[in-house]
């Protein structure tokens, strides 16, 4: 194979917290999206630790046995996973350790209880080694830049007592070092540059992805021509490693320029945004629409609203509770030039949709001034590039359109980093796909004008210093409210009446002696109302 198989699998079982599952079948089903956001938030960060060029099929099983209701076990589930990693003796350069950060009264809380959390306006979690962090996730209420550093400061520091307990554990348990050299590829990569370097150059000097991608197709096969293993050619390489050593070389030329002369693949400057279009009401017929494109990236989204009968039951280990607020990202493959098989949401479906879900709510007006069930649904018709922080455009856009009164506006960015082993660094703002994949970090900001809602960040290398993340959040910055104010050109703020078609709510107070006659005997009257009206 020519990727890593790692599979991390988090499970919840509901005798953790003495609980029997709901429904029928009475056994626990498919995964629900707690599990699978916790499954992608183990897997994050223990992925770039692996020895590069490791291959075997790995999977990482975390199970929740007991649950005392207080904790979340996400930090228990991926300290338990980096320590079972530390114990294999598989090629993993860990441990990690993990937190997370409430921001309760003007302070910093580690690894506050559940209950806690309501009274919290931060709600971080971290995951880092002894020297870097490697994974971050968070839903802010409009922090300032400063306060969000001081949080990734704070955790690093408090996770470090984990790490040294898991090595320490380590040293008395861990089993023989697994057997593995990775195969080296250095000259493979140079005969590859030799001949085909320049073209790979040109490749990426091209603006439009497709004729990008083609450019890149056709060097790779006239160099596997030259190189790769054949019956007129023998003594050539194996396949397996020529696209190894390919990928590295078209990194090594993509990362080399940008350092070295900060051209980036469509020729923009490192902290220019692509040109943005946005508009609203595109869908006449739904609650709100809106349409949002940055360069070759774009998001239809559409906003619904519903009754307290549209309210979502989640039934989670710590209880069953009503969530109101639903969004759901959809990626279908033609959205990247491509056939492929279209079913129910993916992992990282689920995870881009919760990302959006994180950086909106925040802004939402209470239960009680706006009693609405909202459903969002991000449509993703062109992709080149961070389609959820397109999705968090879109969704502040098409809620405005609705009418549902937002604080504040919401957009987001997706910065990218190139750091080089001399120390040399590029930070970028608004970074491609081609960006993303062959670069250091992948780091996402969304907020208003005042501050910052949500945060995710994924970093491919140890290293990134506070100087480099203090820099990156701070060009984040300025790049989101640029997009703030070529949004504000479509809407500026919620229209003051719902649209045409959506349910329209009345609030009527009725006096405490007359409630019994309006609910009637077992509930006669008010069923009778509600089968009159609807």
């Amino acid at each position: 194979v020519d990727f890593f198989p790692l599979t991390v699998n988090y499970q919840e079982k509901t005798f953790a917290a003495g609980k029997i599952p709901g429904g029928y079948f009475k056994r626990e089903g498919r995964p629900s999206e707690k599990e699978t956001l916790v499954s992608r938030l183990i897997d994050r960060p223990i992925r770039p630790l692996f020895v590069k060029g490791f291959k075997h099929e790995t999977q990482v099983v975390v199970t929740v046995l007991q649950h005392d209701m207080e904790n979340d076990p996400d930090i228990v589930g991926m300290v338990a996973a980096s320590a079972a990693l530390t114990l294999s003796g598989v090629p993993f350069m860990g441990p990690i350790g993990a937190a997370r950060v409430g921001y309760i009264n003007g302070e910093y809380v580690l690894n506050p209880l559940l209950d806690q959390m309501a009274d919290s306006s931060l709600d971080l979690v971290v995951a880092g080694t002894q020297d870097a962090l490697m994974m971050v996730e968070s839903e802010a209420k409009e922090l300032p830049d400063d306060t969000m550093l001081g949080a990734l400061v704070f955790a690093h520091q408090s996770m470090q007592p984990v790490i040294d307990a898991i090595i320490e554990l380590a040293e008395d348990a861990a089993k023989d070092p697994f057997d593995f050299v990775p195969a080296d590829v250095s000259d493979i990569v140079a005969s590859i540059k030799k001949l085909v370097g320049n073209d790979i150059k040109a490749a990426y000097a091209l603006t439009k992805k497709q004729d990008r991608q083609e450019a890149i197709g056709a060097a790779k096969k006239k160099a596997a021509e030259a190189l790769v293993a054949s019956d007129d050619n023998p003594d050539g390489v194996d396949a397996t490693k020529f696209g190894t050593a390919f990928k590295e070389c078209e990194a090594d030329v993509l990362r080399r320029d940008i350092i070295e002369n900060s051209h980036r693949v469509d020729g923009r400057a490192l902290d220019k945004v692509r040109d943005i279009v946005s508009e609203v009401g595109i869908l006449p017929r739904t609650h709100g629409s809106a349409l949002f494109t940055r360069g070759e990236t774009q998001a239809i989204v559409v906003a619904t609203l519903g009754t307290g009968e549209d309210e979502q039951w989640i039934d989670a280990l710590q209880g069953t509770y009503k969530e109101s607020f639903l969004l759901h990202y959809n990626f279908p493959p033609y959205s990247v030039g491509e056939a492929g098989r279209m079913g129910s949401p993916g992992r990282r479906e689920i995870g881009h949709g919760k990302l959006a879900w994180r950086a909106i709510r925040p802004m939402l007006p209470s239960k009680e001034d706006f009693p609405y069930t909202i459903r969002l649904v991000s449509e993703i018709t062109e992709s080149n590039g961070s389609s959820s922080m397109a999705t968090v455009c879109g969704s502040s856009l098409a809620l405005m359109d609705a009418g549902v009164p937002l604080a504040r506006p919401v957009s987001g960015i997706a910065m990218g980093l190139i750091l080089e082993p001399s120390g040399e660094y590029a930070i970028l703002s608004d970074i491609l796909g081609d960006e993303d994949h062959l670069g250091d970090m992948d780091f996402k900001v969304a907020g208003t004008r005042e501050g910052i809602t949500s945060l995710q960040m994924d970093i491919k290398v140890p290293g990134i210093t506070e100087e480099i993340m203090r820099k990156a959040i701070a060009q984040a910055s300025a790049g989101r409210l640029h997009i703030l104010d070529e949004m504000d050109k479509a809407i500026d703020g919620a229209r003051t009446e719902l649209g045409e078609y959506a349910p329209k709510i009345e609030t009527i107070k009725i006096a405490t002696d007359k409630i019994r006659e309006v609910i009637g005997s077992g509930g006669k009257v008010i069923r009778e109302i509600v089968e009159k009206t609807g």
